[in-house]
């Protein structure tokens, strides 16, 4: 069902790809790989669509994730190079689309953007009550809830009603103490006159909220999540779908182990620290359902690159748990000198590579900044026989072969490294010679 409703956007993002790549016949049209008037038409001409169609699937392709756009260009999405491969790439798709069905439908005009705000805001409430109810729904009902949960929400910011009267020179409402309510706290329909019977208010807000209640089940119905028709709304198989996975996630996010959902990403990942692996990326995933992929990766991402050698190594571990959304993030990072270990072999797993053969990928170079990079972490983090024992895993052959090229490699953080393992060897001999390469990387001698 989602490759289907998906389909006329996945034929347009592979035709912009054919054509508007770096060296398609057509890429030089408009100097730019963007969908302008002519290459809306270009493309209508090539799909046999209208270009208002085009640009339909255009849209939606953007949505989905299936095109990226960065500017005046545009580049296949991850989304869209997996798509025959990889049945998750094509949910995650229409996932994005579903997030993102507040845009796949212009709202009606002559609304106030707070009030549209405040819509979207309590949609996910009217789609778990549609979710819940199995079944048709009447349009009447729903609004009934959208209007409670809209009086929810004002009530939640603390707005005030503001008596008003006619101010006789300007026209404008007054009220207590302070003339015309600010715009960000002012209540979008005057309050009425309070009666023993009803709220003589909510007719009005009815009719302030049905046209947008009717925009935003006719855009998530435009997606696939949902269907309308005789004064009714039901979730199809696939918004259901949607709709658990996301009741799923605010489950899993609220039962994390331990208890570092709402912390940023070094907290977290320092809080994981001492958890087994098992624990340690079930408390990763309770992290990321809390939180948007594209800002917990950029998070992850910038907690990596920080002077703690530990957190970069379970900055990586977590981006494991997100996968194939982070790999043009990972991808970005490679020329980062003290990322790029890390990130080559995150991708090299990504790419199918076993964990145990992807060292492969690094060159002597990069597996030596790695080993001392990893040092660093046991130094700081563990506990002296950790130390001695990581130079098992040395590629070097013997302890002066390691030192030669742990000194050539310029790791920040060599002397400590270096110090801390001559302190923490057994071998007298040994932690003498260790000791002594600390000494010359420290003086710059050889």
């Amino acid at each position: 069902m989602a490759r289907s409703g998906l389909a006329g956007a996945v034929r347009v993002a592979r035709w912009a790809d054919a054509a508007l790549g770096p060296g398609g016949d057509a890429a030089t049209a408009d100097g730019k790989a963007t969908l302008a008037d002519a290459t809306a038409a270009r493309a209508a001409g090539h799909l046999g669509l209208t270009p208002a169609q085009v640009r339909a699937d255009w849209d939606t392709a953007r949505l989905a994730g299936l095109v990226e756009v960065h500017g005046a260009s545009a580049r296949p999405g991850w989304r869209l190079r997996a798509w025959d491969r990889d049945d998750s790439a094509v949910l995650r798709g229409w996932v994005a689309l579903f997030d993102a069905w507040s845009l796949a439908v212009p709202e009606p005009a002559g609304q106030e953007p707070a009030a549209v705000a405040e819509v979207v805001s309590a949609m996910p409430q009217v789609l778990s009550f549609l979710q819940l109810s199995a079944g048709p729904v009447p349009v009447e009902q729903l609004l009934d809830l959208l209007r409670q949960r809209v009086t929810e929400l004002r009530t939640e910011r603390c707005e005030i009603s503001y008596d008003t009267e006619a101010d006789g020179d300007t026209g404008t409402a007054t009220g207590v103490g302070a003339g015309t309510p600010p715009p960000d706290t002012a209540p979008l329909t005057a309050p009425a006159a309070p009666s023993a019977d009803a709220d003589p208010a909510e007719p009005a807000r009815d009719a302030e909220l049905a046209p947008l209640l009717d925009w935003a089940l006719h855009a998530l119905a435009s997606v696939g999540a949902l269907t309308c028709g005789d004064g009714q709304a039901t979730l199809t198989p696939l918004g259901n779908w949607a709709v658990w996975v996301k009741l799923e996630q605010i489950c899993v996010a609220a039962q994390s182990p331990a208890g570092n959902i709402e912390q940023a990403a070094e907290d977290m990942l320092r809080g994981c620290a001492q958890l087994r692996p098992n624990a340690a990326r079930a408390e990763y995933r309770a992290w990321l359902a809390a939180r948007p992929v594209g800002s917990a990766v950029t998070e992850l991402l910038a907690a990596a690159r920080g002077e703690d050698a530990l957190l970069r190594g379970l900055a990586f571990e977590a981006l494991r748990v997100v996968g194939a959304p982070a790999e043009p993030d990972v991808r970005a990072v490679v020329d980062d000198p003290a990322l790029r270990p890390y990130a080559l072999l995150w991708l090299a797993e990504h790419d199918g590579v076993d964990p145990e053969d992807a060292h492969e990928v690094l060159t002597r170079e990069e597996a030596t900044w790695l080993w001392v990079d990893t040092a660093a972490a046991v130094a700081d983090h563990g506990e002296a026989p950790m130390l001695v024992r990581h130079l098992e895993s040395a590629l070097q052959p013997t302890v002066p072969a390691l030192l030669h090229e742990v000194r050539a490699v310029g790791h920040p953080r060599t002397v400590q490294v270096l110090v801390a393992l001559a302190a923490a060897h057994p071998d007298p001999a040994l932690a003498k010679a260790v000791r002594r390469a600390a000494f010359q990387v420290h003086t710059g001698g050889s």
